[in-house]
């Protein structure tokens, strides 16, 4: 039996091996086959952060209460059409066409393929090496990840309305003008910047702006008392925020896994492997330090500060997730999650409201993340601070200036009355947990 499989597993390797040796041996089936599998390599790995758009719906869903998760799946699934939406209208173009240096073109995109008519591969030395459609895909779901950034941090008190108009303009003007300055070709790329796949261009975009949103909305009624007391607001559902940890974190894989931008050679997929690798060590990294840290400051294991310190080990590993060594990348996770951990509570101190813990995970570990980046020559620390500097200063000045003008001109901010009753009721007219009854829903 062992033979027969022997010989069985053995045939269509040998006629595989005929096949390919009648191939012609041609640069062009060469650049073909890269185009195939960097494209596939795109679209599998854009589909796993897509996927990351239900993690962050349950993990918001999860941590606000039970009034309020209903909302958080509307925003979520909103802010994702939204940037579908934008950055094929501008957003893409703004980020990667024709950058002077600041700025891309304002063009809607479209699809430009070395393929003829007839479907045929058409080889040449400046031909792309994956298609247009799939690299569009995968930077998509990217500037969707950022607004849902903001989205958890400002819960519970924020309207729906001016909540998605803030994301049209983060989605398809404010991300893809910094995009640009870095991963389109533009002046921090030309100065040494490096930001793997997205510590700061994304992570910390997203923490900024919910930084600014949150100190501009204020935080929720009954949260700090006039003595400096901290009150706890827990949320409705932790099974559904460790789900949705967990998702985020499957996610991670097509993050900076597809980062590597190519899958067309042994060595891409090599370095895959690598990042798969160091991108799950720094997250289990970030989840044993946050469980010792809260142990010994709180005497308890917080579950919800482990799930951000899983992300906030996930979020500082990828400005950089290829080049550390594992000991290093273990490293760079822990430091995130200790760093989350610390944050936390100092906004609390600051009566900055962040409902999920978005800014320490995102903003903080992000700022971190870019920093290490020079642990491994990868970039001068000064070019990563002046890159982590500009990059911040862009965001809050535009966000807060959105932020205002909506608060101006429509407000941003629910009633007392529709914040006590719950947004699911106010502003979505229904109940993510309606047998529960109206009268459990008033926290």
């Amino acid at each position: 039996m062992k033979q027969f499989k022997t010989v069985f597993r053995s045939a269509p390797l040998a006629a595989a091996a005929v096949l390919f040796s009648a191939l012609p041996a041609s640069a062009a089936v060469e650049t073909e086959t890269a185009f195939v599998f960097n494209s596939l390599s795109f679209l599998m790995h854009g589909f796993l952060v897509m996927w990351m758009a239900a993690g962050f719906a349950m993990l918001e869903a999860g941590l606000v209460r039970t009034k309020n998760a209903a909302m958080q799946c509307t925003k979520n699934i909103g802010l994702y059409s939204i940037a579908g939406l934008m950055y094929w209208l501008i957003g893409y173009n703004l980020m990667y066409l024709d950058v002077s240096g600041w700025i891309g073109s304002l063009a809607i995109w479209s699809a430009e393929d070395p393929i003829n008519a007839d479907g045929a591969f058409m080889a040449a030395e400046d031909a792309a090496t994956y298609s247009a459609g799939s690299d569009w895909f995968f930077q998509m779901v990217f500037v969707a990840a950022t607004c849902s950034i903001v989205s958890g941090a400002l819960a519970e008190r924020i309207k729906l309305g001016p909540f998605l108009i803030f994301s049209v303009l983060l989605t398809g003007v404010i991300y893809p003008i910094q995009g640009s300055w870095t991963w389109g070709g533009g002046w921090l790329s030309e100065m040494g910047f490096s930001d793997f796949a997205g510590s700061t261009i994304v992570h910390s975009v997203g923490g900024w702006a919910a930084l600014t949103g949150a100190i501009i909305l204020g935080a929720r009624k009954g949260k700090y008392g006039a003595d400096g007391q901290i009150n706890p607001l827990p949320g409705s559902n932790l099974p559904m925020a460790t789900l949705g940890t967990f998702i985020l974190w499957m996610g991670w894989f097509g993050f900076n896994g597809g980062s590597q931008l190519a899958m067309g050679s042994a060595a891409d997929i090599r370095d895959i492997g690598t990042i798969y690798i160091n991108t799950n060590l720094a997250a289990a990294a970030g989840v044993i330090v946050a469980i010792v840290m809260t142990q010994i400051m709180y005497k308890k294991v917080d579950l919800t500060m482990t799930l951000n310190g899983a992300l906030g080990g996930l979020v500082a590993i990828t400005a950089e997730p290829l080049a550390p060594s594992p000991g290093l990348a273990i490293f760079v996770g822990a430091i995130g999650g200790l760093l989350v951990v610390v944050a936390v509570p100092l906004l609390d101190k600051l009566k900055i409201d962040d409902v999920v813990g978005a800014i320490p995970v995102h903003l903080v570990a992000g700022i971190w993340g870019t920093l290490a980046v020079t642990f491994t020559g990868g970039a001068s620390f000064t070019s990563q601070l002046i890159g982590i500097v500009a990059i911040g200063a862009f965001v809050v000045v535009t966000t807060s200036i959105v932020w205002f003008i909506l608060k101006a001109i429509i407000g941003i901010r629910v009633s007392e009355e529709e914040e006590f009753v719950g947004l699911d009721q106010s502003e979505c007219g229904l109940e993510a947990y309606p047998e529960f009854g109206r009268g459990s829903q008033v926290v």
